[in-house]
């Protein structure tokens, strides 16, 4: 007599262990009452149809059908495996050298949309290298990582002292965890000390000064200077372009060269400045003093005040040979005894404006607005050839 191992098809479980006698139906009939199946067909372990009881050896395991395909229990098995132990086998990351041993569900849990919840979601489907000791490799740095594994553990962001919190951030990134990042530019924000606007002192400037060479440009562009004392400074050179010198004190500052293109000089005390050369295009300087400046550089290098708000300025005195002042605005200026000999003047608004005693020789006039302009006490006749407006 022989007798066989039954089990259901695609299954490894709850076999049935019967005797063979009669024709295939007799054991159909018979597998069906012990498997609780309407048995159709047999299988053997490499799937092959057993279509004659004579095919079958005694101790043979065979697959009960109710007549769909043969399935391999082995693969079956495998997979039944993968959905319930995917998120809860056991697993080592080998970071930068240096191991991490954690679960599956602690990778893809947390943030399922990370980088690492990829990876490690399905088995072997990104192809993680693995060291020896079967750790999958992975080239970061280790103390960065670990603050990211323990949020990933239990949700909370905490880094050890002596770990830099914008490393952490920079591997929360790389690694997709977009929640964690958006805490850490928040923490790193919040470190940081308030934003500090005060005005720069004489102090704190003199002390760049003594630590900077005479002819190297100074980079002050937009720094907040406004009210400070720099009178008799030396302050050649030096970039101040788009800076806050409203209020401040220059009175007899050597200005020689300097850039103060866009700077807001309004209000800003200029008396007797060296101004040879400098640069104040577009330049917002209402309500100055620049009373006795000097504005002529014997090199022939000319100072450029061109489109200027020179509204109100007083600049009774000033040597301005040569200057460009091309439509710079100069309503209800006080220009009294200057010397605008070879100026450019063409397009300026001179509204207002008291040129009395002024030497105005070659001066270009053209086109500016001289509209209730004094020309009294003039040194030089204004030649109509200069001004058509």
């Amino acid at each position: 007599m022989r007798r066989v191992t039954l089990f259901i098809n695609g299954t490894c479980k709850n076999g049935k262990v019967v005797a063979v006698y009669g024709t295939l139906s007799d054991l159909l009939s018979v597998a069906s009452n012990k498997l609780g199946i309407k048995a159709s067909c047999l299988y053997n372990g490499k799937g092959g149809l057993i279509d004659d009881i004579a095919l079958i050896r005694d101790d043979d395991v065979l697959y009960v059908s109710e007549g769909d395909p043969f399935i391999d229990p082995q693969n079956e098995a495998k997979v039944i495996s993968d959905q319930h132990g995917a998120h809860t086998d056991w697993l080592t990351l080998n970071i930068g050298g240096r191991p991490f041993t954690t679960t599956r569900s602690t990778l893809v849990s947390k943030e399922p949309e990370s980088m690492l919840a990829h990876m490690f979601r399905e088995k072997d489907v990104w192809g993680n290298k693995q060291d020896e000791h079967g750790a999958y490799l992975i080239d970061r740095s280790p103390e960065y990582f670990e603050p990211i594994l323990n949020y990933l553990r239990h949700g909370q962001l905490i880094i050890n002292e002596g770990i830099n919190i914008r490393g952490v951030l920079e591997e929360a990134r790389f690694f997709g965890i977009e929640q964690l990042a958006e805490q850490l530019e928040a923490a790193i924000k919040n470190s940081q000390p308030p934003e500090d606007h005060s005005p720069i002192s004489r102090k704190e400037f003199v002390r760049f000064l003594l630590a900077t060479p005479t002819k190297s440009e100074l980079r002050c562009q937009g720094l907040n200077f406004s009210g400070a004392d720099l009178s008799r400074l030396d302050l050649r050179y030096i970039n101040f372009k788009m800076a806050n010198l409203s209020r401040c004190n220059l009175s007899h500052a050597n200005l020689c060269c300097s850039n103060l293109e866009r700077a807001d000089l309004s209000g800003a005390n200029l008396d007797g400045a060296n101004l040879q050369g400098v640069k104040m295009l577009c330049s917002h300087a209402e309500g100055a003093s620049l009373k006795g400046c000097n504005f002529e550089d014997p090199s022939g290098l000319k100072a450029n005040l061109e489109g200027a708000n020179l509204k109100g300025v007083d600049m009774e005195g000033s040597q301005m040979t040569g200057i460009n002042l091309r439509v710079a605005t100069l309503k209800n200026a006080k220009l009294k005894n200057c010397n605008l000999r070879g100026a450019t003047l063409a397009g300026t608004d001179l509204e207002n404006c008291d040129l009395s005693g002024c030497d105005l020789q070659e001066a270009n006039l053209r086109g500016s607005n001289v509209k209730g302009a004094i020309f009294e006490e003039m040194l030089t006749p204004l030649h109509m050839s200069q001004s058509v407006r």
